[in-house]
Order: structure tokens, then sequence, then C-alpha cells
């Protein structure tokens, strides 16, 4: 099932595919032999064939872009925000529209720099000048990937800690109500979850379509995140989990159901 982190990845991808494809129809309208070194570049990939197909018209599509990689740029990356705008940005302090002056701004108005000799003119700055300044834009919104990946990560661990808190504050409450067997059942699937977010963290495949509880702490033993004595207390807890599930015989007592959301609260805050 893809969920919001999916998506988000899923839209970044797309804004940098389209960022792509922006630069290459800068490229079109500046370089007179581009359409020749296009097709050199693609020969017989196909997959960069698709990317020279139907190019955008920069001016018609730029802004669009510029304001949703600003707005991602602000959130992931700030520190790099003021850069992002620079290159897009006319200079306040400009005197002399050159090549290190000249800004994306100005290529979107088709701002050409001549000057006359005589009865002719000579051309100091054409738009080609704006290719470095949005090749920076892009380059500054690639290197959101991989901060975007690990702020998700981050975002993720947050929501599911405050998720396993509140479940484990109402274990608590269910065991100072001597509802023992709810209590326990709910601090294992806390503990079965998080201990299957370790396993994510650190690579470990479970090749079981339904994992146990116990295949995720001897996973994590094999995998030597965890040693022995955390083995055994997590198989500890593991077994007090099980009374409250599956054993009708015997009932958990108040300390035992205790003891298991205690343990619970400490993994969840000591391994991850």
């Amino acid at each position: 099932m893809e969920t919001n982190l999916d998506r988000y990845q899923k839209d970044l991808d797309a804004l940098i595919l389209k960022g792509i494809r922006l630069h290459l129809a800068m490229q079109k309208e500046c370089i007179p032999d581009f359409a020749k070194r296009a097709k050199e570049l693609v020969g017989q990939d196909e997959e960069s064939a698709k990317l020279f197909q139907d190019l955008p018209d920069f001016a018609g599509s730029y802004q669009m872009w510029y304001t949703e990689a600003k707005v991602l740029i602000k959130q992931v990356l700030p520190d790099r925000l003021a850069d992002f705008v620079r290159y897009y940005e006319k200079p306040r302090s400009r005197k002399n529209v050159t090549y290190e002056t000249y800004r994306i701004e100005d290529y979107l108005q088709g701002l050409t720099i001549t000057r006359s000799l005589g009865v002719t003119k000579e051309t100091l700055v054409t738009p080609s000048a704006a290719l470095p300044q949005y090749r920076q834009q892009l380059a500054i919104l690639q290197s959101v990937k991989a901060r975007f990946k690990s702020t998700l990560f981050d975002i993720r661990q947050l929501v599911q800690a405050d998720l396993f808190d509140s479940e484990l504050d109402a274990a608590e409450q269910l065991t100072k109500n001597r509802f023992f067997r709810p209590a326990g059942a709910l601090a294992g699937v806390v503990l079965e979850r998080h201990l299957g977010q370790v396993c994510d963290n650190h690579a470990i495949k479970i090749t079981k379509k339904t994992p146990a509880l116990s295949d995720f702490y001897t996973a994590l033993k094999d995998g030597n995140v965890i040693d022995v004595p955390q083995w055994r207390f997590i198989q500890h807890l593991a077994d007090i989990r099980n009374l409250c599930d599956h054993s009708k015989a015997t009932e958990p007592s108040k300390e035992q159901v205790e003891d298991l959301v205690a343990g619970v609260r400490k993994i969840t805050k000591t391994l991850f």
C-alpha cells in the first residue's frame, strides 16, 4: 500500500524530472546546434530519447516549477534557499548587466545586452548567460533528494514514537483498571512494530510473509544489532506477551504486565 511518504518521494522525483526537461528546453533555445548534439547524446537510448520529446516552453513552465521547488527547498533545505532565489532574481545592487550578474529573471524577459560600434552593434551578453544560473538551481533541487529521504525518515520516526507512547500510556491505564490481557496485548503490538522498524533501519530482511515477534528479535540478534542479554530481555517480554495473547489457562499477573509495558517502553527509547 502506497503511503503519504511514498507519494511525497514521487512528487519530488517528478519535480526533478520536470527541472531536467526545462534545462533541455533552455539549451534548445540558447544553443544553435542543440538538435544535433541532442541526437548524438541520445543515440539508441530510449529513456534518454523520452527526455527530449515534446520539451516544454521554458518561459511558460519555469515559474510554476520555481514556485514548487522554492517551497520544497524552504522546508527541507532552508540553508540553500537564499542561493536558490539569488540565481533567479536580479541583484538590487547591480549597476551593469554582465555574464556574472545576468539572472533567470533577465532570461524570461529576453534581455540581450549590446553596445553600439558606429553603425554596428556588438553583443555583450546573450540569454545563454542564464544557463549556469539555472544549472545551479537544478543542482540545489537535486541535492534535496538525499536530505529529503533522511527528513522523511526523521518525521516517520517521530510520528511513530509519539504513537507508541500513546499506546503504551493506554496499556498502563488498562493495567491500572485490571484489564491485564488487553494491556499486555497492546504492549506486545507496540513491541512487534518497533522491532520491525529497527529491522528496516538496519536493512535486515524478514523473509516470512507474516513474521512473528520471535522472527524480529532473532533476526536482530543474528544481524548483530542486539547482543545476547538484549535478546534474552526481549524474549522475556515476548513470553509475557504470549501469555496475554494465547494462554487461557494462566492469567497474567499485574506485575508481569507492568514489567512488559515498562520493558517495551525501554526498548522503544533505547533500540533504534
